[in-house]
C-alpha cells in the first residue's frame, strides 16, 4: 500500500476543500467522469444538466495536485475582454441538490478522470458519502458502440448484487475486463457498504467528438427510472431531435457514411426482432397483471 493509501482521514481532509454538510434527506449520489467513461459527453452533460435544473449548491473540490497529470489533463485559462481573469483547474466538484416536493436529494459528483491514486480518490469519496448518509449511489457513463444514431440509444444498467438487480430490473454485472474510474468507485462504494448501480449509453462511434443530447436524454430517462427520481427533462428531447436531424444530413452527403449507417440500422432492427422473438407471452403477461396488483389496479 503507498503512503497515500496510508493517510489519515484528518490528513486527507487537508488536501480538499469543503463546506458545510447540509442535512440531506436520504441522498442518493450521481456521478459522471468525462474521458475514457464519457463517449460524445453523454454522462456528464446529464449531471450538468441536473446541477443547472435542481440549482446544486457546490459543498466540496477535491484538491487537484495529487490526482492529475496536468499535462495530460491542462488546466484552463478564462478571460474577459482580454483579460485574464482567472485559471480553473480540472477537479473533481462535489453538489448538493435539495429536491422540493420529494422526500430524496441528491448528490452530485463532476469531474475529470484522475491520471494518479484511484484508490486515495476513491477513499476520499466514500468517507464524503458515509459522512453524507449516502443510501444509493449511480454511476453514469458512455461507451462508442456500433449503434446507428437513428435508432432509440441502447442503455444498460448493472447492479452488484442479485437482489439489487432484481428489485431495479438491471442485469447483474459480470463485466471482465479495463475499467476506468466509475467502475473503481461504484466498486469502492460496494466494499464500504453503500448500494451502488451503473447505467452505460452506447453512443455513435462515428460522431463521438460531437455532444450528443439524445444520449444525454436516454442517460436520464433511465436514471429517472431506476431510481425513482423527478429528472427534469427540459428541452433535452427538441435538442435530441434537431441533433438527429444534422448528423442525418451529414452522412446523407457521403455514399460511404450513408450505406455503413444504413448497415447498422438493419443489424439494430435484426437484434430487436430476436429480442421480441425470445418473450414469452404468458410470462410478459404474468409480470404486466404483477405490476397491475402492486399499484392497485385490475387489468380487466
Amino acid at each position: 500500500m503507498n503512503s497515500g493509501d496510508e493517510r489519515s482521514a484528518a490528513e486527507r481532509q487537508e488536501s480538499s476543500r469543503r463546506a458545510a454538510l447540509p442535512q440531506l434527506r436520504h441522498p442518493i449520489l450521481l456521478a459522471a467522469f468525462s474521458g475514457w467513461n464519457d463517449g460524445a459527453e453523454a454522462a456528464t452533460s446529464a449531471v450538468e444538466h441536473l446541477a443547472l435544473s435542481w440549482d446544486a449548491t457546490a459543498v466540496w473540490e477535491i484538491d487537484p495536485d495529487e490526482f492529475y497529470d496536468y499535462q495530460a489533463t491542462r488546466p484552463t485559462i478564462r478571460q474577459k475582454e482580454g483579460v485574464t481573469r482567472r485559471i480553473e483547474w480540472p477537479v473533481t466538484s462535489v453538489s448538493t441538490c435539495v429536491l422540493s416536493g420529494h422526500d430524496r436529494d441528491v448528490i452530485l459528483v463532476l469531474g475529470p478522470e484522475p491520471n494518479y491514486r484511484w484508490r486515495t480518490f476513491c477513499s476520499q469519496l466514500v468517507d464524503f458519502a458515509e459522512a453524507a448518509n449516502v443510501e444509493m449511489t449511480v454511476m453514469l457513463g458512455a461507451l462508442l458502440a456500433d449503434t446507428p444514431h437513428t435508432r432509440p440509444v441502447p442503455v444498460s444498467g448493472t447492479a452488484d448484487t442479485a437482489e439489487a438487480a432484481k428489485r431495479l430490473g438491471l442485469e447483474l454485472s459480470r463485466y471482465e475486463g479495463p475499467t476506468g474510474i466509475t467502475g473503481v468507485l461504484s466498486d469502492a462504494f460496494v466494499q464500504a457498504g453503500i448500494p451502488s448501480v451503473s447505467l452505460w449509453a452506447a453512443v455513435p462511434h462515428y460522431v463521438a467528438h460531437t455532444a450528443n443530447p439524445k444520449a444525454t436524454l436516454a442517460l436520464l430517462t433511465n436514471l429517472g427510472t431506476v431510481t425513482e427520481l423527478p429528472i427534469p427533462l427540459g428541452d433535452l428531447a427538441q435538442r435530441a431531435d434537431e441533433w438527429e436531424e444534422v448528423i442525418s444530413e451529414m452522412t446523407m452527403d457521403d455514399e460511404d457514411m450513408a450505406a455503413y449507417v444504413h448497415e447498422l440500422e438493419h443489424a439494430s432492427d435484426e437484434d430487436l426482432n430476436d429480442v421480441m422473438l425470445r418473450i414469452d407471452g404468458e410470462e410478459l403477461a404474468a409480470e404486466f397483471e404483477n405490476y397491475l396488483r402492486k399499484r392497485g389496479d385490475s387489468p380487466d
